[in-house]
């Protein structure tokens, strides 16, 4: 009986051992923690958010890489792509910003001195479509007391001249057969010119003058309010065509212009797919402003916006190198770029790399990469955020 029981008491302690080698073989049990861990009054749920304790199995390692599970990568949403290494083009990064194709905005300002009225009930709203012709406000000359005096003066002179003339053509015509016709006609041709000139000086006296929509487009600025006395050429109104929007980037290069082939562009966030237009041979500030036009993702875009614009140039290649979308980039705690390669199932690798722009959402990694390495290209920046 004796030599049973220890043979079962060896027996039990063997299976023991087994399973404590079997529960620590790489799999994680994170989860069967005892509950007692928990603070007293609480259940181990209560105890700390859902996943977090998932969050918590990440870890740095002492080399500078990182061990993320693979639930915890799941969580991430990481995505990797292999490194595929060939010659890319070369390519420059310009700072740009939005500017309005010539013919395609304009301004409406006052010709004189006068008071604004609005052309209806109010004047234009912000973002309101116009159209080119529209009348959008009036402008009342302003006069002063003594020009206004002097108007009216010229304007009772003329009076008593067309009254003279009215007399003068009454009298002739009564005459007619014993005067000549030609010293009538004379006459009436007199009294029709002084009318006139009576009519336009009442005119110009007390008649509004239209201000119309130069373009087609939308109202962008509203520099005035109802019954404001402006100065001549003051701004009181912006129409800009959003269809028709251009990129404007100074390049100090002057060769640059020649070269380039295709461009695209960034602004808060929205691709842009841009064309390069022809450009002039006029420096401003020792830069030769280059215009694109934009074809695509303009209709987020407002005048005046910063723009990053990547310029794709021909001619000489830019060399070997990795094409990867931006969001593959991050920064490590010296402020160097790098990425993330993949490269055990759960161990993560900072890798300093050198870049340079290909597009408005792709770089060109020219160093640090090797072909076939994994690279994190979804979820970098959480990476960099392990502790």
């Amino acid at each position: 009986m004796k030599t049973m029981k220890n043979t079962l008491l060896a027996l039990g302690l063997g299976l023991a051992a087994t399973g404590l080698v079997h529960a620590h073989g790489g799999e994680d049990h994170s989860h069967d923690q005892p509950q007692a861990a928990a603070p007293a009054g609480k259940s181990a749920t209560a105890a700390a958010p859902a996943g977090a304790a998932s969050l918590e199995a990440s870890a740095r390692l002492p080399d500078g890489g990182l061990f993320v599970p693979k639930h915890v990568q799941r969580l991430l949403a990481l995505r990797t792509q292999p490194a595929a290494v060939g010659a890319l083009g070369g390519s420059m990064a310009l700072n740009g910003r939005v500017v309005v194709e010539p013919g395609s905005g304009g301004r409406i300002q006052a010709t004189q001195p006068g008071t604004v009225l609005p052309a209806g009930k109010a004047f234009p709203a912000l973002g309101q479509r116009v159209r080119k012709g529209e009348v959008v406000a009036w402008l009342k000359p302003a006069a002063s007391s003594l020009e206004r005096g002097d108007r009216l003066e010229r304007q009772a002179e003329l009076g008593a001249q067309v009254a003279l003339a009215e007399r003068r053509v009454a009298r002739l015509e009564q005459l007619e057969g014993s005067v000549p016709a030609k010293e009538i006609e004379a006459a009436r041709v007199e009294l029709g010119a002084l009318k006139k000139r009576q009519a336009a000086l009442a005119t110009a006296l007390d008649a509004p003058q239209p201000l119309t929509a130069p373009v087609d487009g939308v109202i962008s600025a509203v520099e005035i309010v109802a019954g404001q006395v402006v100065d001549a050429q003051a701004l009181l109104f912006e129409v800009v065509d959003p269809t028709r929007l251009a990129v404007e980037a100074p390049a100090y290069d002057l060769k640059l212009a020649q070269a380039i082939v295709a461009a695209e562009g960034e602004a808060g966030g929205v691709a842009l797919k841009l064309q390069p237009a022809p450009v002039g041979r006029l420096l401003r500030e020792q830069a030769l402003p280059l215009r694109f036009r934009v074809l695509e993702g303009g209709a987020a875009l407002a005048v005046g916006q910063p723009v990053r614009v990547v310029a794709r140039t021909r001619g000489e290649a830019g060399g070997q190198g990795v094409a990867l979308p931006s969001s593959a980039l991050a920064r490590n705690g010296a402020g160097e770029t790098i990425v993330w390669v993949h490269g055990d199932p759960e161990r993560f690798e900072p890798r300093r790399v050198r870049v340079e722009p290909l597009g408005a959402e792709r770089v060109a990694v020219r160093e640090g990469l090797k072909a076939g390495e994994r690279v994190v290209t979804s979820g970098a920046a959480l990476l960099s955020q392990v502790r």
